[in-house]
């Protein structure tokens, strides 16, 4: 039995669909479980829908006691139902609100694989649905608590109902209510998750195809009465709630501080020049970047045919508002992501040309060289000697990717190489996100943290006099895993906590201030530990250093004390009182204030 014939048999009714989404599936879900809260974005994401479930106030979104006016609230609801599933807020398992992203992106590749089989053929769209679960900006956003892969999911779901949608209609057929009610959710939850990006992508996307088609009548079997109005009775709700509960300042400070900036330049220096998406698509498609010069052939040549030019729609405007925006981020592009693998399975239908395998055999196997690349920069920078058996499992794997895709794309086996390059890659992917970065110490400044409090028994969360103040440093991760209630204050601040028997945390450029305001307090320094590393999201060195609260008295009349004066363990001249400094070695300080952490706009 031929690869082709058993590619017919798994595209059969549904079982397209329900084999891209388990690609997407096996691809995402070793970073769910392994990989630590991520700076900045994700923990702002969790540590808000934890608050929520606290607080039991699902209108106003919140990270600790700011408001956070910037994206609306559907992925907080689909974390806090998630959590509330399968974990609690006060367990702090990321994991358990990883969960909807991964299903977004498995949604993401079944409803590809579901349109394209409209418009083109089963097989097309299982390929188009298994090489997107595949790629590895979609199966990484799938393991990260944000937006992204869940927007994307029911975006795809919209658009891959308008191709059965435009499908019908050529074929003089009546769409199934089926086809229209998902329509319908899609575009209702892309809105409730993030806002117009979802409605914009399908706004240019059905513009494009009518002036191109010069039709319009296959739109008026969308049912747009009933639709319009579970549109409304999906997202009006919350609006109307939000709006009461802030008196409109929701709306002002998203469209001001969050929407008008990245249109007006560079938000936050994530600035990026035209062509930006196009360069990073090379990686961002990996290990499906070998088919990308013959989609992009295929979308030129076949034009004319319906399915190609409902990709090329969905595709080319989306992808030219994002170029021509002044703020760029990898990821924003992954809505356009499925029309791409479209137009990279439709390729599949005949043999290659000589040039698009030839530059895709290139391309390929000098992404796949400089991933393993990476993954060796990786462990020399971070890493340690019990590290590089992870590392060079890693390397390898890419390698591996891009050789095996290269060699058989040029054979004149183009499926034979998507599918060998798929099913390498996503081990590569697998290795990296849930055996490498888990184990680079330097880089897990948070759990290094947590932990280390937790063996000095001075976590909150265990019961220990809290909450834990902290100065000098404030990454989100950080207050996600310590709790809502961690205290982020000034040196001053974490010396009256120490006096009132809490915990504190000194960053190093605010150790000589701190053990200035311990004096004036009157109390001695009690440092337990040390964690020392590299904070991934600004490049600077940390070094925080755990200071123990002072023994809390008991009243006179009692003459007993509940603290513990024998617990508190200098750190210095007493070589056992903290654990050996981490891998990264501590930057010069100062005694000057850490720089405030700014908001990361997804």
């Amino acid at each position: 039995m031929t690869l082709e014939s058993r590619l017919d048999d798994w595209s059969r009714g549904w079982r397209g669909p329900l084999f891209a989404a388990l690609v997407a599936l096996i691809a995402g879900l070793p970073g769910v479980f392994a990989m630590p809260p991520l700076d900045r974005d994700e923990s702002r994401f969790a540590q808000a829908t934890a608050q929520m479930l606290e607080t039991d106030d699902l209108v106003v979104i919140r990270f600790q006691d700011q408001p956070r006016f910037k994206k609306p609230v559907g992925i907080h609801w689909l974390q806090a139902a998630s959590v509330t599933a399968f974990s609690a807020p006060e367990d702090r398992g990321i994991w358990a609100y990883r969960i909807p992203s991964i299903l977004g992106a498995m949604l993401a590749a079944a409803a590809c694989a579901w349109g394209a089989s409209a418009l083109l053929s089963p097989r097309t769209g299982l390929l188009a649905g298994g090489m997107l679960g595949a790629t590895l900006l979609l199966s990484t956003e799938a393991f990260i608590a944000k937006t992204d892969a869940s927007l994307c999911g029911f975006t795809t779901l919209a658009m891959a109902a308008l191709m059965r949608l435009y499908a019908a209609g050529l074929d003089g057929r009546k769409p199934s209510r089926w086809i229209k009610l998902a329509f319908w959710i899609g575009l209702a939850m892309g809105v409730l998750i993030k806002g117009p990006v979802g409605l914009m992508v399908i706004v240019l996307s059905l513009t494009a195809l009518c002036l191109w088609d010069r039709k319009v009548g296959w739109l008026k079997a969308l049912g747009w009465s009933w639709g319009l109005i579970l549109t409304a009775a999906i997202i009006l709700p919350w609006a109307t709630m939000i709006t009461v509960a802030t008196d409109g300042a929701f709306w002002s400070t998203a469209v001001k501080g969050d929407l008008a900036p990245k249109l007006a330049g560079g938000q936050e220096s994530h600035g990026a020049p035209f062509g930006y998406y196009a360069l990073t698509s090379l990686i961002a498609l990996f290990p499906m970047t070998l088919l990308l010069p013959a989609g992009l052939a295929e979308g030129w040549r076949g034009r004319r045919e319906a399915g190609i030019r409902f990709a090329l729609c969905w595709l080319i405007p989306t992808w030219l508002v994002f170029e021509i925006l002044p703020t760029k981020l990898a990821h924003y592009t992954l809505p356009t992501y499925p029309a791409l693998a479209i137009l990279m399975a439709a390729a599949l239908r005949a043999p290659l040309g000589r040039v698009p395998r030839a530059i895709g055999a290139g391309l390929v196997l000098f992404v796949g060289a400089a991933l393993a690349v990476g993954s060796g920069y990786l462990y020399k920078t971070y890493g340690d000697p019990t590290d590089l058996p992870a590392a060079i499992l890693t390397g390898l794997l890419f390698l591996a990717t891009g050789m095996a895709g290269a060699v058989l794309l040029m054979r004149k086996t183009a499926a034979t190489a998507v599918v060998a390059a798929g099913v390498i890659g996503m081990l590569a992917h697998g290795a990296l996100v849930g055996l490498l970065i888990p184990r680079l110490e330097p880089l897990l400044i948070a759990p290094r943290l947590e932990t280390a409090l937790e063996r000095a028994g001075m976590a909150p969360r265990s019961g220990a006099p809290g909450p834990v103040a902290v100065t000098g440093y404030a990454e989100p991760s950080m207050i996600f895993l310590l709790g809502t209630a961690t205290e982020l204050t000034d040196p001053a601040g974490a010396a009256q906590a120490i006096a009132e028997g809490r915990p504190a945390v000194v960053e190093g450029r605010q150790e000589t201030a701190f053990r200035k305001a311990l004096d004036a307090l009157g109390q001695p320094p009690r440092p337990v530990g040390v964690v020392d590393g590299l904070n991934y999201s600004d490049g600077d060195k940390e070094r925080l250093t755990l200071y123990r609260g002072a023994p809390i008295k008991a009243d006179e009349d009692d003459g007993e004390s509940t603290g513990d004066d024998a617990q508190a363990q200098p750190v210095g001249d007493d070589a056992d009182a903290a654990p050996p400094p981490a891998k990264v070695p501590p930057a010069k300080r100062s005694a000057k204030p850490a720089k405030p952490v700014r908001e990361h706009h997804r």
